[in-house]
């Protein structure tokens, strides 16, 4: 490139910065990385709007926003922006914003031109018509004496009508097609082409009101009568119509993917699909703000998930050792108010059943025993048992609520049933930490996260200029 272009180019590129500077300045940076005013603001005015119930202040939302971008700083030094899983879900989230972006209205009143003008030629010359007809059907393996039948029979009906017979009346009562019959017969506009051809052969012959002598096609005997002829109407009458047809279709989407192939295309093998998606993003977010922080806000977002999951959610989730531990240093934190029962609450055809399942249940852990009550009772078509396994209070379950918690509750045997029972055990108090497992995960969940952010304090160094700050009206 020559040298001036160059310089140019440059000098061009660092008053855009200067000007972007001075019109949206920064808010805050993030171990270096800046948030601009309108980023901060987009994001501020989307997660306060009259909807959201907690509410925050601009002061307060600055410093859950730093929190985001800490997490999201420290997806990027892990590199999970590059992983090829990352690029293909954020290109997907992306183009479906970009795609309908790249069409207008005279791109839509094009494709509707087209599509007119491929249906007008289709058409041809002989135009459209639109015919009632009497079908009684017949199989093209139909016996001579079968054959016979439908013929006397649709000669019988071509009689009455000559004679004077209402044709939509006989059509609704005779007729064998009946998606038409319900409507005296009458079937839409159709062209050359669209339907059988012996069909096709009578009905064009026919002029507006005359009818046709009984004939055969492989669907069975017609008689037509024509209701009317037409050449397509102009363009302009039916563009409505066709736009309408074009968005409820999605034609758009189609649209757009044929401008960017053929963006492909023209590039002579310098562009992929995805440089060109990449391109046409890069052009609707520098003339448009909002799609501009859309577009990052699907990016950070994915990979704020990501990093997420992998240093609390599903981290806390499976570490089973760390959940326990949690659990025995805060065991008052989750003390229940009253006894729960913790087993199973079920119904037998078979009274020796009852004895049965405590004793297959016996020395299984609780976890494991759905599935030996599966497979020991109802592997095969007998369903023996019904079961429901879980931690009940007082009030879950009928049959805990009288056999265990001694109420006067009534229990409703389903039927084919005999039976009703328990197992289990009654705890003044959760054991373990499975017996509450969701709120366990849940809390150790927001401790690992408040580790994580302290540690990440410290690590990246956070500035808010609240200078700036305070120019953000409060939402």
């Amino acid at each position: 490139m020559n040298k001036l272009i160059v310089f140019i180019t440059l000098l061009l590129s660092a008053s855009t910065a200067l000007a972007q500077t001075v019109n949206d300045p920064v808010v805050m940076t993030v171990n270096g990385s800046p948030v601009t005013r309108s980023e901060f603001v987009y994001s501020y005015n989307k997660n306060n709007g009259d909807g959201v119930i907690d509410r925050k202040t601009v002061e307060e939302y600055a410093e859950l926003y730093a929190n985001f971008r800490l997490k999201v700083e420290a997806a990027i030094e892990a590199r999970l922006d590059t992983l090829s899983s990352f690029r293909k879900e954020f290109a997907q989230y992306r183009d479906k914003q970009v795609l309908p972006a790249l069409v207008s209205d005279a791109d839509v009143l094009e494709e509707a031109r087209r599509m007119y003008d491929a249906q007008k030629k289709a058409i041809g010359p002989s135009g459209l018509v639109q015919p009632a007809h009497i079908l009684l059907r017949l199989s093209q393996k139909a016996t001579q004496n079968e054959q016979d039948i439908a013929k006397n029979r649709i000669d019988s009906i071509y009689k009455a009508l000559v004679n004077g017979a209402d044709f939509a009346e006989m059509a609704r009562k005779h007729s064998q097609d009946p998606g038409s019959a319900k409507n005296g017969g009458l079937l839409p506009w159709i062209a050359v082409n669209q339907t059988l051809k012996e069909f096709e052969d009578q009905a064009f012959a026919l002029q507006v009101g005359q009818m046709s002598q009984p004939f055969i096609s492989p669907a069975g005997y017609h008689i037509v009568l024509m209701k009317g002829k037409k050449q397509l109407e102009p363009f302009d009458s039916l563009c409505n119509d066709i736009v309408r047809y074009i968005e409820k279709r999605n034609v758009r989407e189609a649209i757009a993917m044929h401008k960017v192939n053929d963006m492909v295309k023209k590039s002579e093998g310098k562009l992929t699909k995805a440089a060109a998606m990449d391109c046409y993003a890069d052009s609707i977010a520098a003339q448009d703000s909002d799609m501009k922080w859309l577009f990052k806000e699907y990016h950070d977002g994915l990979l704020l998930y990501e990093i997420s999951n992998r240093m609390v959610w599903e981290k806390a989730a499976k570490d089973d050792a760390a959940l326990d531990s949690f659990f025995k240093a805060n065991k008052r934190k989750y003390a229940w108010d009253e006894p729960r029962f913790k087993g199973i609450a079920f119904f037998v055809k078979n009274k020796d059943d009852v004895k049965a399942v405590k004793k297959c249940l016996k020395q299984l852990a609780f976890d494991d025993w759905n599935k030996k009550l599966h497979s020991t009772f109802n592997a095969d078509s007998i369903k023996r048992i019904k079961a429901e396994k879980g931690i009940f209070r007082k009030g879950d379950n009928a049959i805990v609520d009288r056999y265990v918690f001694k109420r006067d509750t009534t229990v409703a045997i389903p039927d084919g049933f005999v039976e009703a029972a328990v197992y289990g055990k009654k705890l003044k108090s959760p054991k373990h930490y499975t017996d509450v497992r969701g709120l366990v995960v849940s809390d150790y969940q927001e401790k690992l996260e408040k580790e994580w952010i302290a540690d990440l304090r410290k690590r990246y160094p956070v500035v808010i200029y609240k200078e700036v700050l305070s120019t953000i009206p409060q939402q």
